[in-house]
């Protein structure tokens, strides 16, 4: 069987992390595994891990591209499908979701037209007449993965429309069932699975030590130090200028219950893990200047992207979450924090990642890591996941 993901680009984040997880766990299981993508640098991860990449533009948001795009993407997985199968067309975000709608539309189309005077073109045109001879693509069972609390709209709509939708969490889940009360049988086509937390790369004891000394050395961590983490992509979202806020005493924002004095002690030093996409430079910049105007730029580290984040979090007393403007559906750098047996504080106490939080001191494990694998193990969300598949290929 094969599955195909659509997703806008392979770069860095949570959506691309689940991505390359679905795919390793299909080729685990036997299964082609298609990612299409504007491309990025997990593209490489795919195909190491067995999957196959196809590049195409699912990432721009001009209307005008848009029927273009969704013609190419009905070519591809047309092509997909030219060995008998049909695929399962999972979209990761609205764009994608969009665009196969779209190319599900043009198909018809396209068949509606051609059909009438198929017979009456010459043999010569042959392969014309095949490419547009008969609708395949709206038989092709879709799925949707809804991985954020996107605005409510007839635009964001669309990630209710799979004949499934997986949610990471119950909120999201909820999230869904209540702004789109219209959505027919939303509730019986929700399914919730938790995103996997890789507990073989996610463990204290299996750690490099040289990267994790040669981190500590970047980063100027002298002894003493107390250092408190955050990870995330430079976004408004990750809400990193208040913690720089926080840090210097000046807070912007009243914490939730818990919080305390998370980033109060002079031998503070925070840590913020993630890098900026080129329309986020100008992001990045802000937060630097806002460290050096209130007079803490010598205990901020803007450690930018960086692929060992288990290394990272080794040396994290605490991890934080800044966000306080909309909730994360899952929160899966808390869930990797908690794995490495990291305390875990939250600016503003909502969405999936308190849900996590709540999960892990509710359950009745020996260690936040034991609680993680009982919730997010990399074969309990491979099995869970491919039930649902199952559900529409049978």
């Amino acid at each position: 069987m094969t599955v195909v993901h659509l997703v806008p680009a392979m770069e860095q984040g949570g959506v691309e992390t689940v991505v390359c997880d679905l795919n390793r766990a299909l080729v685990r299981a036997g299964w082609r595994s298609v990612v299409v993508s504007n491309g990025g640098r997990l593209v490489a991860q795919v195909r190491e891990d067995g999957g196959e990449h196809v590049a195409l533009d699912l990432k721009s948001k001009n209307p005008l591209t848009a029927p273009a795009r969704a013609w190419e993407l009905r070519k591809s997985l047309r092509a997909l499908a030219a060995d008998g199968e049909t695929p399962l067309v999972c979209a990761h975000s609205r764009i994608p979701a969009w665009l196969f709608v779209l190319a599900r539309q043009l198909d018809k189309a396209s068949h509606s037209i051609i059909r009438p005077f198929g017979h009456s073109i010459i043999s010569s045109s042959h392969s014309i007449i095949r490419s547009f001879d008969h609708s395949i693509i709206s038989s092709f069972p879709f799925l949707t993965y809804a991985h954020g609390a996107n605005s409510v709209s007839r635009y964001s709509a669309v990630m209710t429309r799979g004949d499934r939708v997986i949610t990471p969490s119950r909120f999201l889940a909820d999230y869904l069932m209540r702004n789109y009360p219209d959505a027919t049988d939303l509730k019986a086509r929700v399914r919730i699975i938790h995103p996997a937390v890789d507990l073989t790369r996610f463990d204290p004891a299996a750690l490099d030590a040289d990267i994790v000394a040669r981190l500590r050395s970047d980063w100027g961590i002298q002894p003493g130090d107390r250092v408190v983490m955050a990870v995330g992509r430079i976004t408004p979202l990750k809400g990193f200028d208040h913690l720089i806020r926080d840090l210097a005493g000046r807070p912007d924002v009243t914490p939730d219950a818990g919080w305390g004095d998370a980033l109060r002690a002079p031998q503070t030093k925070l840590v913020l893990v993630g890098g900026a996409d080129r329309d986020k430079t100008g992001l990045l910049a802000e937060l630097k200047a806002l460290a050096a105007s209130l007079g803490v730029a010598d205990r901020v580290v803007f450690a930018g992207a960086q692929t060992k984040i288990p290394e990272c979090l080794a040396l994290a007393d605490l991890v934080v979450s800044g966000n306080v403007t909309k909730p994360e559906s899952f929160g899966l750098s808390v869930a990797e924090a908690l794995a490495m047996n990291k305390p875990v504080r939250l600016l503003r106490r909502f969405g999936g990642a308190a849900e996590i939080l709540d999960a892990v001191a509710s359950a009745r494990q020996p260690t936040r890591r034991e609680a993680v694998r009982a919730l997010c193990d990399f074969d309990i969300m491979s099995r869970k996941t491919l039930a649902v598949y199952e559900e529409l290929v049978r």
